[in-house]
């Protein structure tokens, strides 16, 4: 709940704020942390690909020692994760973005709030000029864990972000993707819908990192 009042937070990293907005109740959210839902380690948790898009990096103090951790190496399965036994997850790391880079995150959900994603999709981009220099894509809720997607990165890369490069990192996500079929929704739509999801991300991103809202 204080990361969501945060001016400076919601204009320096939006998507990963929007992201913790969506995590709980209100009643959950005055007590909760993105740590904590980070070591809950769900594949549906909704901070966990915005971190992910934004380079987050694990602080993780045990009894040997302190050390760091990219989340996208964090969680190991399906509710574990990398955290030895005696060690405690601190806090996280995040690099300042620069004026040009911005994220978004989305998810889809059969209903219109408290309920955990059949897909999500968090993207960071940098713009130079009119050209996408950096991007981290991540997709969550179609895989045992949260996933970096490396391939749909590079079809951002060195494009103005047109709808070809879209498509791409879209078609990217799907094939990364490793989904099961349940009664909220098949693999085959999961699939499809993260396509969607990291293009209307990518686009909401590179909005925000040319200077719009």
């Amino acid at each position: 709940a204080q990361l969501y009042e945060n001016e400076e937070l919601k204009n320096l990293l939006p998507g990963l704020i929007e992201a913790s907005d969506l995590i709980g109740s209100t009643q959950i959210q005055g007590r909760a942390t993105m740590g904590g839902n980070l070591c809950n380690s769900s594949p549906a948790g909704d901070s966990i690909p915005a971190m992910i898009a934004v380079g987050a990096v694990c602080d993780i103090a045990g009894i040997s020692g302190s050390r760091e951790l990219p989340v996208e190496d964090f969680v190991t399965g399906v509710g574990t994760n990398a955290l030895s036994d005696g060690e405690l997850l601190l806090g996280l790391k995040i690099k300042k973005p620069a004026f040009n880079s911005r994220d978004a995150y989305l998810r889809f959900i059969p209903r219109t709030e408290m309920d955990i994603a059949v897909a999500g999709c968090g993207v960071s981009v940098t713009i130079d000029g009119n050209q996408c220099v950096e991007a981290r894509v991540a997709i969550g809720a179609v895989a045992p864990t949260a996933l970096l997607v490396p391939d749909a990165a590079a079809a951002l890369v060195g494009t103005g972000l047109d709808e070809a490069a879209l498509a791409a990192a879209g078609e990217a996500c799907t094939k990364s993707s490793s989904p099961i079929s349940d009664k909220r929704g098949t693999a085959e739509y999961r699939k499809k819908v993260v396509a969607v999801l990291c293009r209307r991300a990518t686009a909401i991103a590179a909005d925000r990192a040319r200077g719009g809202n």
